[in-house]
């Protein structure tokens, strides 16, 4: 397991990498998915599935799919569609897949291996203790970031909607 960990840790900070060095958005927005994927597998091999499901569900799941939508209401014109041609083409999925592929051969290793004695050990947490944990003293912190998300996509919304009626 703690190979497990240093390798999802490795491809992580080499995903992040990209999202940030990548000039294109959809590009970087790949990147991220699969960092967000890598940090997942860290909360697995470090007995926390309910952190790692979590992690995929609301960050890759949920919050990459806002950006998307973000991305989307900027509606960046007519002559992006050329663009957004090139940044569909198969070579710009090239690296996110071999990232991902290298996670889900490392899960399939995980997941399959016989037990053996790791040096990362911890007990296994469960949803009734991150529920508590979440809405008990960080209910603030809970509240205030999905107020941040909010206004996030209401500003970009708004963003969007002013440079659309500029063009037309």
């Amino acid at each position: 397991m703690e190979f497990a960990f240093y390798f999802s840790a490795g491809v992580a900070v080499a995903a992040t990498l990209m999202v940030i060095t990548n000039t294109r958005a959809v590009h970087a927005l790949l990147y991220l998915v699969t960092s967000l994927l890598a940090v997942s597998m860290c909360f697995f091999s470090l007995g926390a599935p309910f952190a790692g499901v979590l992690e995929i569900i609301v960050y890759a799941g949920a919050i990459m799919v806002l950006f998307v939508f973000v991305v989307m209401m900027l509606n960046l014109g007519s002559g992006s569609e050329n663009q957004e041609r090139q940044w569909l083409s198969p070579r710009g999925w090239i690296g996110p897949a071999v990232l991902s592929g290298l996670l889900l051969a490392q899960l399939l290793y995980v997941l399959f291996s016989e037990p053996t004695s790791a040096v990362i050990t911890g007990e296994s947490v469960d949803a009734k203790a991150v529920g508590f944990a979440l809405f008990g003293p960080y209910i603030l912190a809970v509240e205030l970031a999905a107020m941040m998300l909010l206004g996030a996509m209401v500003t970009a919304f708004h963003i969007g909607r002013h440079e659309a009626k500029e063009i037309a």
